[in-house]
């Protein structure tokens, strides 16, 4: 019987995909792995924690859910790319809801400012507090849309890895008064010191005194009136959910419980990290979305490096800490919105305790948030989730909160049930709180900051640490340490900048 034999075929290996660690799975981190598995790179997410998301992990806790970090989404269209980048529709998988109004200004003595993307509602709130002052925000936001034109727009994610890039926009900064503070250029175009107050203090949702921040950061305002502010229903978690399943379906990986002891430096250039288990993982290339001071303090051994020098990295300026106070409570409080800011008595002095004199006040002023508002599924029927975030000085200061942590939180519920929910201490069902010491010692924050660097122009752009690393070479840096800065917008934008500085797949193959 005759028999044929099949040909034999030779066995071909699947060609190697490079390999990408990112260390740390906040947004810009997760963006970036999205981004560079769209490229071709097999992407391992590290996070320390035991859930991703960093600073925006998710507590869930006696039935509440509170999201610990981010809750003001703007610039969807961010987010939005993600999705596309792997042939998805956001829409199909986030229910993100706009706000209206984007929130509520309450000062000390009771008024208040509802604050929005509509200019006839704009102008009519601005005329209760003085109608003089109008046409001045009028020519206020006409320049915030310049300055968005080109501080985000254009130069948003942007490079800036050497002088040259910085010179290029030397002539547009001082065109668009960026030598000067936010408040500054504010109080150039109204009166009002509320009206002031109202429209300077957008940097300290990026970690900046407005009394130092750059005036660039006055195109926030436009932005959010190009944009507006959202929440996603479900929580902000839901959006890490959603990036999680995004690197899963690129056969990708998130590794959580898996904290990065150092990174891997060989012959100037990272080649992998070490875990503090001991285990090693190579890689082609780093990104880190850690801290960008931690990096270079505590992951890279100073012989690896020039610029970012010990002495340097304690040297530079950072951002104010967070005290933030999570809880839920027994009833509904339905006078109350969804975003409200409180003002304390003072303003610019107190900004100057926590940023400069580093002390602890006995005054404050406040975010409230209340997600219950828009999502009613965060609490228990009948319940409210809130979460409230007080400005504080980072661990500079010197203050012990395993001592001051729970006199603060009291004085807090103090103040908020003497003014926006009565009967709050009897209401109480659950509670929990974030403070400085908290940021360092579970984010590895530099100093317990709640943003990283702080914005101020000499930190800014080409004075920032870089997105593509001036002392290692294949080292990457993502998040609200580098360019273009903290806040959603720009740590998504630095993630984008990874297209433009971090080599194709094809490079390694």
């Amino acid at each position: 019987m005759l028999t044929l034999e099949r040909p034999k075929i030779p066995l071909v290996s699947p060609p190697r995909r490079p390999h990408a660690v990112v260390i740390g799975s906040g947004f810009g981190g997760l963006a970036a792995a999205v981004r560079l598995g769209a490229r071709g790179y097999r992407v391992t997410v590290l996070e320390k924690l035991d859930a991703p998301g960093g600073r925006a992990y998710v507590h869930k806790q006696d039935g509440f859910i509170f999201d610990a970090g981010p809750t003001i989404i703007t610039a969807p269209f961010l987010f939005e790319e993600l999705w596309s980048l792997c042939g998805r529709n956001m829409a199909d998988h986030i229910d993100l809801r706009p706000m209206d109004p984007f929130y509520r200004i309450r000062f000390h003595d009771g008024q208040s400012f509802d604050y929005n993307g509509d200019v006839e509602a704009m102008r009519a709130e601005v005329a209760k507090f003085n109608p003089g002052d109008v046409e001045g925000y009028m020519r206020f936001m006409r320049m915030s849309e310049e300055i968005y034109r080109v501080g985000f727009e254009r130069l948003g994610d942007q490079p800036f890895s050497t002088v040259m890039d910085m010179a290029r926009i030397a002539t547009d900064i001082i065109r668009l008064h960026g030598y000067r503070s936010v408040y500054g250029l504010v109080s150039s175009f109204m009166r009002d010191e509320r009206l002031r107050t109202i429209f300077s203090f957008h940097p300290l949702l990026i970690g900046g005194n407005p009394f130092g921040a750059t005036a660039i950061y006055c195109l926030i305002a436009f932005l959010e009136k190009a944009h507006g502010v959202h929440f996603a229903m479900g929580g902000t978690g839901k959006l890490v959910e959603g990036l999680v399943k995004l690197i899963d379906d690129q056969c990708g990986a998130v590794r959580c419980n898996a904290q990065v002891e150092s990174i891997t430096v060989k012959d100037g250039a990272a080649c992998g990290v070490r875990l503090s288990s001991g285990e090693e993982i190579r890689a082609d290339i780093v990104v880190s979305n850690a801290d960008s001071a931690w990096t270079y303090r505590h992951l890279l051994p100073e012989s690896a490096r020039k610029r970012w020098t010990n002495r340097k990295v304690e040297r530079a300026r950072y951002s104010m800490g967070l005290f933030v106070w999570y809880f839920g409570v027994n009833r509904k409080y339905d006078d109350v919105l969804h975003h409200t800011i409180m003002m304390g008595p003072r303003y610019r002095e107190l900004l100057h305790d926590i940023f400069d004199k580093k002390i602890l006040a006995e005054d404050f002023s406040l975010y409230l948030h209340r997600p219950t508002a828009t999502d009613p599924s965060l609490a228990p029927e009948g319940c409210d989730t809130f979460y409230v975030l007080s400005p504080v000085p980072n661990l500079e200061g010197g203050q012990d909160w395993s001592v001051e942590g729970e006199p603060y939180r009291k004085s807090i519920e103090r103040l908020l049930e003497s003014t926006l929910l009565p009967g709050l201490s009897e209401a109480i069902v659950t509670s929990r709180i974030t403070t400085p010491q908290d940021f360092h010692d579970n984010l590895n924050a530099y100093r317990g900051a709640g943003f990283g660097l702080e914005p101020v122009l000499t930190q800014s752009a080409w004075f920032r640490p870089h997105n593509l690393s001036e002392d290692v070479r294949n080292l990457y840096l993502v998040g609200a340490g580098t360019h273009p800065g903290a806040g959603l917008p720009g740590v998504l934008s630095s993630a984008r900048v990874l297209d433009k500085v971090a080599p194709d797949a094809s490079v390694f193959v």
